[in-house]
């Protein structure tokens, strides 16, 4: 999610006019993250991919000074640490492996660390070490976060990989893997087993990624970075969901098709680990980035589609209600 950019908002322009209505630069940012309360109210912890730096002021880095186009510098208003907060009264848990949580520099990261854990926000994916984090029931959750975006927890070094989430699965029954990794856009919405690109720069490889993870002892490996959702995979008792696609991403995004689309994904792990139920609710954008339960339900026969085409005996069933189910193989196999 961004709850829009106070780095560049000369994008208001450009939207205004093909809307043919004024566009605000920076909603409040509690009123972007309303909607989703519904959807995350019976969760005992709300996980977030938080694509974007928080802070105010002059910009300590200059991310996009010397770029002529393709470059998006984000970072959210101060009050988002609060309405992330906001989204349930239960734990919330940020995600900062990404490639846009240092869009204002290293300290521009130190300063949205910060500021999420002022709010009450527990913070992920800034090293190696799994982040800790107990439910109101008293169960211990393993967090871990990896991205392209360089440091200690680039997700390309799949050696690593398994040697920190194994580590994390030694001392604790339930771990969560996030990625982000991959192509981005319209083009980029099926899953391969092969380094993928962006902009020119490798992105790593989802497949061996997932492989890496759940071999080492990951129970739920979560990706975003696509831009789009992707397929779902049962493994064993692990679930691995490629792309949840866009949530919230207010401001200088493509809300195009099929960028428009995402879903919140609830799961369900239990005392030994095992991914024993999961839901996809899913979500609609509408420029400029207002977000809303989907009716159609698109996601969930793309995700569905999806999952069949690129993985033909593991990819998951999605039910008109978005319970992922196994899929039946032909002839009893297995």
């Amino acid at each position: 999610m961004t709850l829009g950019t106070n780095l560049d908002t000369s994008w208001t322009k450009v939207v205004s006019r093909r809307l043919h209505r004024p566009v605000a630069a920076l909603p409040a940012p509690d009123s972007l993250i309303a909607p989703l309360r519904p959807l995350v109210a019976d969760a005992d912890l709300v996980l977030l991919n938080v694509e974007g730096a928080i802070g105010d002021g002059a910009p300590p880095f200059d991310k996009c000074a010397k770029t002529t186009s393709g470059c998006f510098a984000l970072r959210m208003p101060p009050a988002a640490a609060g309405a992330i907060r906001g989204i349930t009264k239960h734990t919330v848990v940020a995600n900062l492996a990404n490639n846009h949580a240092r869009d204002a520099g290293a300290e521009g990261l130190r300063e949205t660390q910060r500021a999420l854990e002022h709010a009450g926000v527990i913070v992920t994916g800034i090293d190696t070490l799994p982040t800790l984090v107990e439910t109101r029931h008293g169960d211990t959750v393993a967090f871990l976060g990896f991205a392209t975006s360089g440091g200690d927890n680039d997700l390309r070094d799949l050696t690593a990989v398994r040697r920190h989430v194994a580590r994390a699965a030694a001392n604790y029954r339930r771990v969560i893997v996030t990625m982000h990794l991959g192509a981005e856009g319209a083009s980029a919405q099926r899953t391969v087993d092969s380094t993928e690109r962006y902009l020119d720069s490798p992105r790593g490889n989802p497949v061996a990624f997932a492989d890496a993870a759940t071999a080492a002892g990951a129970d739920l490996v979560i990706g975003h970075g696509p831009h789009v959702v992707r397929a779902a995979e049962w493994r064993d008792s692990s679930l691995v969901l490629y792309s949840l696609g866009n949530l919230v991403t207010y401001g200088p995004f493509s809300h195009r098709e099929p960028m428009r689309r995402g879903v919140v994904a609830c799961a369900t792990v239990d005392g030994r680990g095992a991914v024993r139920a999961a839901k996809l609710h899913p979500t609609l954008q509408r420029a400029p980035g207002r977000v809303s339960t989907d009716r159609s339900r698109r996601a969930l026969t793309l995700i569905d589609s999806l999952s069949k085409l690129d993985f033909p005996r593991t990819g998951a069933h999605v039910l008109r209600d978005g319970r992922l189910v196994r899929r039946a193989l032909p002839n009893g196999e297995r």
